[in-house]
């Protein structure tokens, strides 16, 4: 067993050592308006569930020699963003998100994704996700060391939109979902083998 202390590494080296180990990541595509109107949306896979009570998620976005990113600016000034999940029906597309937009590009119209009107917030979705969660800001947390390296955005989850064909008596079909994950470097995960381990009373 290699035993590492990571005060005597680099971001960089530390940062390849969280993503390899922790796998598969989830994948929020996360869309966002500026103060301009401009519809933003970018991947993340620091990205999970909070708790059921009431419906709350996190998105670590993290911060660009010290900057913030345009998710974390425009969700912190809104007070709201729009959560998808990712899937293998628009996955290409979601990659194209990830390229570096100025803040009066839309990378949803880049890459060719269809805003949809949310119902309970002002920021669209894309109509190409599958699972999509309308989100109000509920808290940022700025983290890490003395000048914070990124911002974690709790988001509660005020409206589920799920597709028809997923929704099985109040449960998420995972087939046919057919979820994307995140791993290491350029290498992505589809669901694969399933299996159930009944838990101890």
């Amino acid at each position: 067993m290699k035993s590492i202390n990571p005060e005597s590494l680099s971001e960089r080296e530390n940062y390849k050592l969280l993503i390899g180990s922790i796998i598969p990541r989830p994948i929020a595509f996360v869309t966002t308006l500026s103060e301009k109107g401009v519809l933003n949306g970018a991947p993340f896979s620091y990205f999970n569930i909070v708790t059921a009570n009431p419906p709350m998620i996190s998105v670590s976005v993290q911060r660009k020699n010290g900057k913030q990113k345009d998710t974390a600016i425009n969700a912190i000034q809104k007070k709201e963003f729009v959560v998808h999940i990712a899937d293998e029906s628009y996955i290409k597309a979601l990659n194209e998100t990830a390229a570096s937009f100025p803040p009066e590009q839309s990378e949803v119209e880049a890459a060719g994704l269809t805003p949809v009107k949310s119902d309970r917030i002002d920021v669209p979705g894309i109509q190409e996700a599958k699972i999509r969660m309308e989100c109000l800001l509920e808290k940022v947390i700025p983290l890490g060391g003395d000048e914070p390296s990124c911002d974690l955005l709790i988001g509660r989850v005020v409206y589920f939109h799920i597709a028809e064909e997923l929704y099985e008596n109040g449960r998420i079909n995972a087939s046919q979902l057919q979820p994307v994950s995140r791993l290491a470097g350029s290498s992505y995960s589809k669901l694969g083998e399933q299996f159930s381990l009944e838990r101890p009373q």
